[in-house]
């Protein structure tokens, strides 16, 4: 006796289930909390601490350095900072607000001062 015909694996209602378990899968997974109670420990009530506003620099299109009341000049800026800044930590937030009309490489120069100064949260504002 011979048999002609091979045997074949239909695998296509195999792949079918598993893409519908797939798909299942992916819809209840993102709804599934995992919740870890943690307990922390308790912080000493006598430290206290100190926020530091954030120093706004303002740069205008004459290029004249404005921070708080006072006015540098976009030459000396560099030391003047230095100086100005010895008062404040260098973890301190700095904000450096330009005009719209000023060369990019002026507000990356101011950005550098006060890189150098060593303040390391500085950001460049924008009106949007």
């Amino acid at each position: 006796m011979q048999w002609d015909e091979k045997p074949e694996l239909n695998i296509t209602p195999l792949v079918d289930i598993m893409l519908v378990l797939l798909a299942i899968m992916m819809v209840v997974s993102p709804a599934i909390i995992y919740e870890e109670k943690v307990t922390l420990p308790q912080g000493s009530q006598q430290s206290t601490v100190v926020k530091h506003h954030p120093i706004e620099i303002v740069v205008d299109r004459n290029k004249i350095i404005h921070i708080k009341d006072q006015k540098y000049t976009f030459d000396t800026f560099a030391d003047d900072f230095l100086l100005y800044a010895q008062s404040f930590p260098r973890d301190t937030t700095v904000m450096i607000l330009a005009d719209r009309v000023l060369l990019y490489d002026n507000v990356i120069w101011v950005l550098k001062s006060v890189k150098n100064a060593g303040f390391t949260h500085v950001s460049l504002a924008t009106d949007g």
